[in-house]
């Protein structure tokens, strides 16, 4: 999902600035409702555990470039399911900068596109897993069919933001749909792939009984909201 240097440039960078700053008002907005109901210090300690997974997603696991951008397996929807909201979009913007500052300075002029292309889906996927999980069912009790779209939902959300800023850098040239159609096609793998990972990472925690007692979890993974 990294935007390659060149693909927006100039004046046109402009818009990322303000993108950029209305995904951070939102994570700080979420940031401090979670404060409010968790703490601080709770805060702080899932939003660095998040940032380590990121930068693991980043350069640990795969990742090669197809068309317009990079292919990762960015397990969104995990770190959601597991931190909550705040600290997920605080440790995906922590893992792109760790990642731009020490391994991939080349990618710094482009951080905020790519933490607009990163943080938006997490705010769209927040609000959909309200509407399609009852408040009865805790986390690790998911269907593949939940985790499916909670996963459409991020993924397909970074696939629309790659192609948007591809578009409004570069046009509608032949050569530019080829690539984001490349990319995109490439990333509906990952999109099927993830559900399978986020149950088989849930079916985990829900043998970790001691998780259940555990604050560097969202209290919602093993309880319901009425719990």
């Amino acid at each position: 999902m990294h935007i390659e240097a060149g693909v927006v440039d100039g004046a046109k960078m402009i818009l990322s600035y303000g993108t950029a700053a209305v995904a951070a008002g939102a994570t700080v907005k979420a940031a401090a409702d979670f404060v409010r109901e968790n703490g601080l210090g709770t805060l702080l300690a899932r939003s660095a555990l998040a940032a380590l997974m990121v930068f693991c997603f980043f350069e640990v696991f795969f990742h090669y470039p197809v068309g317009v951008s990079e292919v990762h397996l960015i397990l969104g929807t995990t770190l959601f399911l597991f931190f909550g909201l705040a600290p997920a979009a605080i440790g995906l913007a922590g893992g792109l900068l760790v990642q731009g500052l020490f391994f991939a300075p080349a990618d710094l002029p482009q951080y905020a596109i790519n933490l607009t292309t990163l943080l938006a889906p997490i705010f769209v996927m927040g609000v959909l897993a309200k509407k399609i999980i009852p408040a009865r069912t805790a986390y690790v009790d998911l269907s593949y069919g939940q985790t499916l779209k909670l996963s459409a939902a991020y993924q397909g959300g970074i696939i629309a933001w790659v192609a948007f800023w591809a578009f409004y850098g570069q046009g509608f040239g032949a050569e530019n749909l080829a690539n984001v159609a490349s990319f995109g096609g490439a990333y509906l793998l990952v999109i099927i792939a993830e559900p399978l990972i986020d149950l088989a990472v849930l079916a985990a925690a829900k043998s970790l009984h001691a998780l259940k007692r555990s604050a560097a979890v969202d209290k919602r993974l093993y309880n319901s909201v009425a719990a």
